[in-house]
């Protein structure tokens, strides 16, 4: 069991936007049996103080939230405004009905923007009956507290798309990046604990690729690294995870973390 002054990650999912397996699909991954290498869109949940800080609610969020037995929310935390990172805030609902509460939201301009644009009924000055109750924070590339947690946002590219990442204590995570700008690398120095994407082990554009994911830890060097948001490209989970340096590992949905 953690003690109080301990903090846990759990990987409510680990894939890319499509999700693995992908419909339609039997490649060897996923039409693998392997449950690692069934793999929901990309979220975390940190639990911290006992309370549960969720980042970012894709499609798959109401799901998620089911399979972890999560009867509580403090906070929303978005990295950025793509459809596989806010889809599931709809969902959100059940907390507000269950709870009689409101669920808090820290998210940049952009990302309101998005979820406006997605949800224009949640946003309106006259909210039609059922729509979430959500209170929203505007949060930029400064430190921001939540329930007395602190965390501090990591500014990223997603090719030429802003996006944050976060770390709290020694915990960073990075996810759907292509580029990192050194003076946030510096952000990321002393992680005892580092996650970060990685989409498949060839270049893209939006994201980085294994190799350049593994010469990013190894410039940092943490005690633990994991990867996420993985795509059916990227192989195995067994069979990748033997290829790893030792303090490495593929993420995988339902990996609990403690630190």
């Amino acid at each position: 069991m953690p003690d109080e002054g301990s903090m846990t990650v759990t990987f409510l999912g680990t894939g890319t936007s499509t999700g693995v397996p992908v419909v339609a699909c039997d490649c060897h991954v996923c039409s693998s049996k392997d449950p690692r290498d069934r793999r929901l869109r990309t979220s975390i949940m940190i639990e911290k103080g006992k309370k549960n800080f969720v980042i970012d609610c894709g499609p798959d969020f109401r799901y998620q939230m089911i399979r972890e037995n999560v009867s509580d929310i403090a906070a929303i935390i978005f990295t950025h405004g793509h459809r596989d990172h806010i889809a599931g805030l709809d969902d959100v609902r059940a907390f507000n009905y269950v709870l009689n509460k409101t669920v808090d939201i820290y998210a940049s301009e952009q990302v309101i923007d998005s979820i406006n644009k997605e949800f224009p009924y949640i946003l309106k000055e006259k909210r039609f009956f059922g729509s979430p109750q959500l209170h929203f924070h505007i949060i930029g590339n400064s430190p921001f507290s939540v329930n007395g947690v602190e965390f501090l946002p990591i500014e990223v590219l997603h090719h030429r798309m802003n996006v944050f990442g976060f770390r709290t204590g020694d915990f960073s995570y990075i996810t759907d990046a292509s580029h990192i700008p050194e003076k946030e690398m510096k952000k990321l120095e002393g992680s005892k604990v580092l996650v970060i994407n990685a989409l498949r082990k060839s270049k893209h554009i939006f994201h980085f690729s294994l190799n350049e994911a593994l010469e990013i830890i190894g410039k940092l060097r943490p005690e633990k690294a994991y990867i996420t948001h993985l795509s059916h490209f990227m192989g195995v989970h067994e069979s990748v995870e033997r290829s790893l340096p030792g303090n490495v590992s593929l993420a995988y949905d339902g990996l609990r973390v403690i630190l």
